[in-house]
C-alpha cells in the first residue's frame, strides 16, 4: 500500500525540481536565450508561455484570470481525489500517475500565480535578465504570471518530402515544443496511465464454486 507521506514526498521532489530550474533559467537566462546540453539535440531554451499548452492564448487578460483560476480549482480539487485515491487503496501505480499529474498542474500554478510579482520582465531585445524584486512589483499582478518553460529536444532536423501534400518541402522538426519539469511529470502521468489503465482499473474476479 503506497502510504499519503511517500505520495507527499514524490509531489514535493516533483516541485522542488521544477521550481530551482525555473528559478535558475529567470535568474541566468534572458527570453530566448539557448545554449546546448548535450550536442545539438538537449538544449535549454527560455521561453514563457502566457497561455495554455503549447503557447495558446485565449481571451487576453480576462482569459489568463479564467486559466490560472480553472487550474487553481483542479488542484483543490486534485488534493481532495488524492487523498480519497490513497484513503480506497485504488492501485499503486494508478496513485503515482494521479500524484505526477497533480505535481505538475501544480508547478505550473506557482508560476502563473506568483512569478509575475515578485520577478521583473525579461526583454528579449534588450536582453536582459530578469532579477527578484520586491514582491508586488513585478512585471505583472496576481494571477498573470507567464509559466517558464526551458527543455528543448530537437531531435530530428530535417525538411518534409515534396510530395506531401501542402507542407512539401517545408521544415520539419522532432521534438519542436519547449517544455519544463511541470509539463513532463503531466505527460508521464497520462500517458503511463494510458498505457496500463487495464492494469490500473482490473477488476478482480469471483471463481465460480462447483458444485458438489
Amino acid at each position: 500500500m503506497l502510504k499519503a507521506r511517500n505520495v507527499i514526498l514524490m509531489i514535493a521532489a516533483v516541485i522542488i525540481a521544477d521550481q530551482c530550474l525555473k528559478f535558475y533559467i529567470k535568474l541566468n537566462y534572458f527570453a530566448g536565450e539557448e545554449h546546448n546540453v548535450l550536442g545539438n539535440w538537449f538544449r535549454l531554451h527560455f521561453v514563457e508561455n502566457e497561455g495554455m499548452a503549447w503557447g495558446w492564448k485565449f481571451g487576453g487578460g480576462f482569459g489568463k484570470i479564467a486559466l490560472t483560476l480553472f487550474r487553481l480549482v483542479a488542484v483543490i480539487w486534485g488534493s481532495f481525489l488524492l487523498k480519497d485515491f490513497i484513503k480506497k487503496k485504488y492501485h499503486k501505480g494508478f496513485i503515482i500517475c494521479a500524484a505526477l499529474i497533480y505535481a505538475g498542474a501544480l508547478g505550473n500554478l506557482l508560476d502563473s500565480m506568483f512569478y509575475g510579482l515578485f520577478f521583473d520582465y525579461s526583454d528579449p531585445f534588450t536582453q536582459n535578465v530578469a532579477k527578484l524584486v520586491p514582491f508586488g512589483t513585478g512585471y505583472t499582478s496576481f494571477l498573470h504570471g507567464r509559466v517558464v518553460d526551458m527543455l528543448y529536444f530537437p531531435l530530428i532536423n530535417s525538411n518534409y518530402p515534396s510530395w506531401v501534400p501542402f507542407v512539401g518541402g517545408d521544415k520539419f522538426e522532432f521534438f519542436a515544443p519547449v517544455f519544463n519539469i511541470a509539463d513532463a511529470s503531466i505527460s508521464v502521468g497520462v500517458i503511463t496511465l494510458l498505457i496500463f489503465q487495464n492494469k490500473f482499473f482490473k477488476k478482480e474476479t469471483t471463481k465460480p464454486v462447483a458444485n458438489v
